[in-house]
């Protein structure tokens, strides 16, 4: 079993960063493997709107200049797919708010390709904003037909600077149970 992680902060190896690893350290206790993509290098671009996915139904985006593709063939080939984002104004990051729009409509476009995986979304939060970040997320892994495990509260910790986050006990508790019960709901259906 693999579970692939995205990464949506805007800053490399950030707060965001640092909760998927505590989801990871999880998995990895029950075996399956993990992979973290950073969005933060390598910007995507918001969807077009063009329905070419639609249209070509090729499992791809006709837009080529960034590794859009790349990330839809990693969500595909995984089990379990982390979204982890920063609050941006009371939402997600824009880096992940085009990687779940566009990965949207190739998966949907092209039979549902997400259908019947693992996801979970992780948020760090300076202060609010947090419980919008997380629906968001949320809503794109409802409509690509997954299934979402729970937690023991609202998967989000709280931190600015780099590292605060793992000053939130409560938080990374809630993180850490968040990549048990993902484990266990791994296991259970693919076990």
């Amino acid at each position: 079993m693999k579970v692939v992680a995205f990464n949506g902060s805007a800053r490399k190896d950030s707060n965001t960063a640092i909760l998927i690893k505590h989801v990871f350290g999880e998995l990895e206790k029950e075996g399956i493997e993990t992979e973290m993509i950073q969005l933060a290098p390598k910007p995507l671009r918001g969807c077009l709107a063009c329905y070419k996915c639609w249209i070509n139904a090729d499992k791809r985006c006709v837009q080529t200049k960034d590794n859009l593709n790349t990330y839809v063939e990693k969500m595909v080939e995984a089990d379990g797919i982390i979204l982890g984002s920063p609050v941006y104004v009371t939402s997600v990051s824009s880096e992940m708010k085009a990687l779940i729009d566009r990965a949207c409509m190739v998966c949907k476009a092209n039979g549902g390709l997400l259908r019947r995986k693992v996801g979970v979304a992780v948020i760090a939060a300076r202060r609010a904003g947090q419980i919008h970040a997380f629906d968001t997320i949320n809503h794109f892994f409802l409509i690509s037909e997954m299934i979402v495990p729970g937690s023991s509260y609202w998967n989000f910790a709280f931190g600015l600077e780099k590292g605060d986050v793992d000053n939130d006990v409560e938080g990374i508790d809630t993180i850490q149970v968040l990549g048990q019960n993902m484990a266990w709901l791994l296991k259970k259906l693919h076990g």
